[in-house]
């Protein structure tokens, strides 16, 4: 006898072509059924609400007076709810926010009773492999999900062991036909009876026991009313099956009991029997880009910075901090982070995340305020307090701006030592702009805006008071005038068809027709990029004439290249061979006399219709994979998915071409180099060349429709729907920050792990000149003139966010490896740590002071 559960939910995006307000209308309806049929149907015993808690958070926003009832039902064990805060994606958004959203969602969850501990995504487009242990680190250790696996990762059974990258397991169910075979199942006996034998042929092969589950539910699908109708009527059909309302956990407790079961290992991005999606990683780039940035203020800057300030005596401002976390959460599901979603959608998105990098912003130059005016004053002089928020000292050189009345300044450390600096630029500025109060008493003498740069080493996770005084003169900028770059480490040659020349002065290894752009006709849409027939790509090294002009410093030199592309306005001129349509591209490319890196960014102005543009990175070194970042670790990936050449025979859903997502560094490399893009903001990529030496990282693609049919790369049905989505043409300008890393090293040593983190973890620096329009009453507490908070020995461990915990008073680090030997965690000047899971709980046991590769390790600091 077969036992068949029924499980009911409501899968619940939250947005999609729809709008999230017009979802919440239907949400109140939907919960108005689901309360009332779980309160007075003793029959229906339970009713899964997608895993998240956003979709009560949006319910309770417009009916608080439910909670009462939710909560009983909860605690009944009959309304079941998270551990999620929202459906999250889990390839192009950053571990931390992974993790925030089990922590956020498990907490809210709490508060109504207890939460489903299942890692439940049953929709993400593909699935990390350092899911397993994120969910571990919370207890959990089952998951269900649908996309992404396929017969080759080793089983072709849908109940098996999940193994992450680390090691890491969780019992997984699969669903071999998605999380809606149940929806609004018919009562008429012919047509149910064809649909359902459709799914047990499918459901039958994969199961490793007698239990098969049926997903009741759908998109926003209402409770179904006549279920026992349904139930009923399934019972007559087939008589060898037993059908009963159900709940996920009552199939797992009995798979837990099996010896038997498959291990899988791995990332699953396979698109044969349900689409992932692989080029979805760069619609709506500038989505994408603020997701980004934002993710990497929060964990690199405001976070670090708010556990060095409460460790000085200032609060932790935790309400502020999750404020921020659920904001850009609600745009962390799959379809509103995919971008497969309506323009009207798309611009409740991007100011969500407006409204994240504004709060977040704030808040960062609210503690630098905080901490700078707890720290000695010093008669006639003004403050510039340097942030550097890196486990370990650095040297760095800082280009900031500094406020002044001063017509000459000079910079001193605490000893009285002068900072040498160069002025970049000076500004006169209105004191208006300044404080108000200033000009409402009749000052209106002005300010000037003194752009600076100079060189400083930095204390540990700490900070550095300089003062500001006047001074006779101010210093003379050096005169240097070269047509190229000269630094250190390079020699950098701008070429007159827009692309540059590296000379790497370690090795003497030239490298040529670094950054031209690619550009490709796209006949796909919000989901995928999909080629166009007899399309050839263009190369801008072959087609434009160049604009370049150089700047230098004592300290960094920038090249600016800036040119125009004429291109095909939209696919019909592409079609024809016209090109009516302008490009306009400015690369600015700087150099740093002390760091192997190039900085870099890249803004475009489109004016065309219907195309992916990508930035060409050659680096002759042929391979075989390439090595990119994930969630708290590395992943290598093949140039050419094995799967290429059996797709079509095997009818896959989707084409498995080699486009994979990265999160902050993708690299390619050989025993004697590497050479690795560090990103602020694209996080897709594409080994490509005739050896496969050449790193292609998306800018951008300009699509116009949700969903198309019959796409290239992915045959049949649109997915999503067919929808005009003019907005996605991309037709604005498009900023992108990136970094490129040279090393005459293999990637152990280079370590891009640890570049990636310096790139996007800037020298924070505070300019406290004495006004300020928004007024704070003094500090009471007193702060050092140089401060670190610990200090880290082995940098080859990367450190993902210092923060505060969420309940107790002590301060918490995490930390993972990137490389492939184990790692032991050297913190100084702090006492021995404690070790803690990702849900802050404390771990009693540790065994080792070893992390292996891929691992994550999360510790107290403690003055």
């Amino acid at each position: 006898m077969k036992n068949v559960h029924i499980v009911p939910h409501m899968h619940w995006d939250r947005e999609w072509y729809f709008s999230t307000e017009e979802s919440r209308i239907l949400l109140v309806n939907n919960m108005a059924e689901i309360l009332e049929m779980l309160e007075n149907d003793p029959e229906y015993p339970y009713f899964v609400l997608d895993g998240q808690t956003a979709v009560l958070e949006d319910y309770f926003a417009v009916c608080p007076d439910q909670k009462e009832r939710v909560k009983k039902l909860v605690q009944a064990g009959k309304l079941i709810v998270g551990p999620w805060y929202s459906q999250t994606d889990e390839l192009v958004v950053g571990g931390e926010s992974i993790v925030r959203n089990l922590l956020y969602g498990i907490k809210d969850s709490k508060e109504l009773g207890d939460p489903m501990m299942i890692g439940y995504l049953p929709d993400s487009f593909g699935q990390s492999g350092q899911m397993p242990q994120i969910l571990n680190g919370f207890n959990i250790q089952r998951a269900i999900f649908w996309r992404g696996i396929s017969e080759r990762h080793g089983t072709d059974k849908t109940e098996f062991y999940w193994e992450g990258n680390d090691g890491s397991e969780v019992l997984t169910q699969l669903f071999p036909l998605g999380y809606a075979i149940g929806k609004y199942l018919p009562e008429d006996k012919n047509v149910l009876k064809e649909r359902m034998d459709k799914y047990f042929n499918v459901l039958d092969h994969g199961a490793t026991s007698n239990e098969e589950i049926i997903p009741n539910g759908h998109d926003q699908m209402p409770i179904q009313k006549n279920i026992f109708q349904v139930i009923q009527t399934l019972e007559e059909l087939y008589p060898e099956r037993k059908f009963f309302l159900s709940r996920y956990e009552n199939v797992f407790d009995i798979l837990e009991k099996k010896t038997d079961l498959p291990t899988v290992k791995g990332e699953f991005i396979d698109g044969k029997y349900s689409r992932v999606h692989r080029s979805i990683f760069s619609t709506r780039m500038d989505i994408k880009a603020a997701n980004a940035r934002i993710e990497n203020k929060l964990t690199n800057s405001l976070e670090p910075l708010a556990a060095i300030a409460y460790s000085l005596g200032h609060v932790y401002h935790h309400g502020l901090i999750e404020g921020i976390w659920k904001e850009i959460m609600k745009n962390h599901a799959h379809d509103s982070i995919g971008c497969c979603c309506s323009d009207k959608v798309h611009f409740e998105i991007m100011a969500r995340f407006i409204n994240a990098e504004e709060r977040t912003d704030r808040l960062i130059e609210f503690y630098q305020r905080k901490i700078s005016e707890s720290t000695p004053d010093k008669e006639d002089s003004e403050k510039l307090v340097l942030f550097n928020l890196l486990p370990y000292e650095r040297t760095e050189v800082v280009t900031t701006e500094i406020i002044s009345k001063r017509s000459a300044l000079h910079l001193v450390n605490d000893r009285g030592e002068n900072l040498p600096f160069e002025i970049i630029q000076q500004e006169i500025i209105d004191p208006g702009l300044i404080d108000r109060q200033i000009v409402h008493y009749g000052n209106y003498e002005p300010f000037i805006k003194y752009t600076i740069r100079f060189e400083k080493q930095l204390p540990a996770m700490g900070y550095e008071v300089v003062y500001i005084e006047t001074a006779e003169s101010l210093p003379k900028s050096a005169l240097i005038e070269k047509e190229f770059i000269d630094t250190e480490y390079f020699e950098i040659f701008g070429n007159p068809n827009g692309t540059i020349t590296v000379l790497d002065k370690r090795n003497n290894q030239e490298y040529k027709d670094i950054l031209a752009v690619e550009d490709v006709a796209d006949d796909g849409d919000e989901y995928d990029f999909s080629p166009l027939e007899n399309d050839r790509p263009r190369l801008s090294k072959d087609e434009v004439t160049a604009n370049i002009s150089y700047e230098h410093s004592l300290f960094a030199s920038s090249m600016h290249i800036s040119y125009e592309w004429s291109l095909a306005k939209n696919l019909a001129e592409r079609k024809s061979g016209k090109a009516t349509g302008k490009i306009g591209l400015v690369l600015t490319i700087q150099a740093l006399e002390n760091q192997p890196i190039l900085q870099l960014s890249v803004q475009v102005n489109n004016q065309c219709e219907d195309h992916r543009m990508r930035l060409l990175l050659p680096t002759e070194i042929a391979s075989s994979f390439s090595i990119a970042d994930n969630q708290f670790g590395t992943v290598e990936r093949p140039v050419i998915d094995e799967a290429m050449a059996f797709w079509q025979k095997e009818e896959w859903d989707e084409r498995p071409d080699a486009i994979y997502p990265f999160l902050t560094n993708i690299s390619l490399t050989n025993s004697e180099r590497t050479v690795s893009v560090l990103t602020n903001s694209s996080r897709e990529y594409e080994v490509i060349g005739e050896h496969y030496d050449c790193l292609a990282i998306t800018l951008f693609r300009s699509v116009g429709v949700l969903g198309k049919e019959n796409l290239v790369r992915r045959p049949g049905r649109p997915s999503g729907i067919k929808l005009a989505t003019p907005d996605s043409q991309m037709l604005k300008t498009i900023k992108l920050d990136f970094a490129l890393l040279f090393s005459n090293e293999s990637i152990e040593i280079a370590n891009p792990a640890k570049y990636a983190k310096e790139y996007l973890t800037p020298v924070l620096a505070y300019n406290q000149m004495g006004y300020n329009a928004m007024k704070l009453n003094p500090s009471t507490l007193q702060a050092p003139t140089r401060y670190s908070l610990f200090r880290q020995e082995n940098d080859t461990l990367i450190l993902s966010v210092v923060k505060k915990a969420e309940e107790g008073s002590h301060l918490l680090a995490r930390f993972f490896n990137p490389a492939k030997d184990d790692q032991s965690l050297r913190l100084k000047e702090v006492q021995a740590p404690d070790h803690y899971q990702l849900n802050e709980e404390l771990i009693l046991e540790n065994d080792s002071e070893q992390i292996g590769a891929n691992k994550i390790v999360t510790v107290s600091i403690k003055k």
